[in-house]
């Protein structure tokens, strides 16, 4: 426990460093300290591990079993930008503690299950649109509420993908 906390800390000041927690360095130490626990809690509740956008770029070029899961709006996101490869289910920002199909576009568990297929050890990767949004966090925590075991979320979502001046796809 105490490693997955000291991990997420460095993490936060690592992406505070680039510039992928830009609206956080504008904060004063204490603002940013609540941010950065807010987060880490977020993560311990969610049980899943998170990976960068560089790590996540490596992932996709060795994994070819990789499955990226988008969990932005299609219409108003995904349509537009989304990382190449990537399969896209819909999640809300606010915490999902019960299934909702409204908040998921009508969508079921099982249809959930059905997109993350058999494999429970399969490596899964969330994403949304930066680390404020928090639909990647729903997307992850619940794969693992699901038995799955090899969970990931990248925070920086599309927008540190597209910053990082990698190569998106979209759906004319």
């Amino acid at each position: 426990m105490k490693k997955v906390l000291f991990a997420l800390v460095c993490l936060a000041a690592a992406l505070s460093l680039t510039g992928c927690l830009d609206f956080l360095s504008k904060a004063s130490e204490v603002d940013l300290e609540a941010k950065v626990i807010k987060f880490s809690k977020e993560v311990q509740r969610g049980d899943y591990q998170l990976v960068s956008t560089e790590e996540l770029k490596k992932m996709m070029e060795a994994d070819k079993n990789l499955l990226v899961v988008d969990t932005m709006p299609y219409e108003a996101s995904y349509k537009k930008n989304h990382i190449p490869g990537a399969v896209q289910f819909l999640f809300p920002i606010p915490d999902m503690n019960e299934w909702d199909a409204k908040e998921t576009d009508g969508k079921s568990v099982e249809d959930f299950k059905a997109l993350l297929g058999e494999d429970l050890n399969r490596p899964i990767v969330f994403y949304c649109g930066f680390v404020k949004c928090t639909r990647s966090h729903n997307g992850a925590a619940w794969a693992r509420k699901l038995g799955y075991t090899n969970v990931y979320r990248q925070p920086g979502g599309i927008t540190s993908w597209i910053e990082a001046k990698y190569t998106v796809d979209s759906i004319k």
